[in-house]
C-alpha cells in the first residue's frame, strides 16, 4: 500500500505548475504545503487511482487516506476528500471517530477542512443523524479546525432542509467564537440552511446579532432579500 500512496504523490508532483503553486498562497493567512495542481487535475488523478484501490476492504482504504492526510499536502488531503464518499454504503456511526482524529491530526487549513467535511462528514451524518451529538461536541472544543468542522459538516445538509434545529443549536454553542474561520463556518452554514428556511434563520440571526460577529452576520444573510439584509446589518441604538 505504501507503493500506491508513492505512485499518487509522485504523479502529482509530476503534475505540478509553480504558477499554480504560487497562487495558492494567496488563498490562506497560514504556510500551506502545495505541489502546485489544478483542483481539476487532482480530481481526475484521484479518479484515475480510485479505480486501483476500490476492491480493497474499507480498512484498507482508510489506511491509505491517513498516510496520504499525513504528508500535509493539501492536493493529497484532496484526493481523500474525492476517495471517502465513494464508500458511504460502507461507513458505520463509529467512523465519526475515525474522522474526529484525522481532523485533529492532519487538518491545517479551512481548504481541507471544508474539502473532507461537507461530504466526508456530512454523508456520514445523513447516514446516522445521531452523529450530530458529536458535532456539537466539536463546537464545543478548543480546536479551530474542530470548531469549523462542527459547522461545514452540516452544509449540504443545511442545503437540503435538514436538521434546522441542530443548526441552530451548533451556531449558538460558537456564536461569540473570535476566530474568523469558525465565524464563517457558521455564517455559511446559516446561509445555506436559509435557501429553505429563510424567516426562522432570519428570525435566528435577529435575536443574537448583537452578539454574533458581523463576518458571520454578512455569511448567514448573504441569499436573503434586500430589505432583510439591511434590518439585520442595521445598527442597534
Amino acid at each position: 500500500m505504501e507503493a500506491i500512496v508513492q505512485d499518487v504523490r509522485q504523479t502529482l508532483q509530476n503534475s505540478s505548475d509553480e504558477k499554480t503553486k504560487a497562487s495558492s498562497q494567496r488563498f490562506f493567512k497560514e504556510p500551506v504545503k502545495c505541489y502546485g495542481v489544478n483542483v481539476a487535475l487532482v480530481g481526475k488523478i484521484g479518479d484515475q487511482y480510485w479505480k486501483q484501490i476500490c476492491h480493497l476492504s474499507k480498512t484498507a482504504i482508510f489506511a491509505l487516506c491517513e498516510q496520504l492526510l499525513s504528508t500535509g499536502y493539501c492536493e493529497d488531503a484532496y484526493i481523500v476528500s474525492g476517495w471517502l464518499p465513494k464508500l458511504n454504503n460502507e461507513f458505520q456511526a463509529s467512523d465519526i471517530h475515525t474522522f474526529e482524529g484525522w481532523i485533529e491530526k492532519y487538518i491545517d487549513n479551512w481548504a481541507k477542512c471544508d474539502g473532507f467535511c461537507n461530504h466526508t462528514v456530512g454523508d456520514l451524518v445523513m447516514k446516522f443523524p445521531q452523529n450530530i451529538a458529536e458535532l456539537k461536541t466539536w463546537a464545543r472544543t478548543d480546536q479551530r479546525w474542530l470548531k469549523r468542522a462542527a459547522a461545514v459538516s452540516l452544509i449540504i445538509p443545511a442545503r437540503k432542509g435538514m436538521y434546522l434545529q441542530d443548526i441552530f443549536e451548533i451556531a449558538l454553542i460558537v456564536l461569540t467564537d473570535g476566530d474568523d474561520m469558525v465565524q464563517k463556518g457558521y455564517g455559511w452554514m446559516l446561509k445555506e440552511a436559509s435557501r429553505l428556511h429563510q424567516d426562522d434563520v432570519f428570525q435566528f440571526v435577529m435575536e443574537h446579532k448583537k452578539n454574533m460577529p458581523r463576518t458571520a452576520l454578512r455569511y448567514a444573510i448573504e441569499l436573503m432579500l434586500p430589505n432583510m439584509k439591511k434590518e439585520a446589518m442595521a445598527k442597534d441604538w
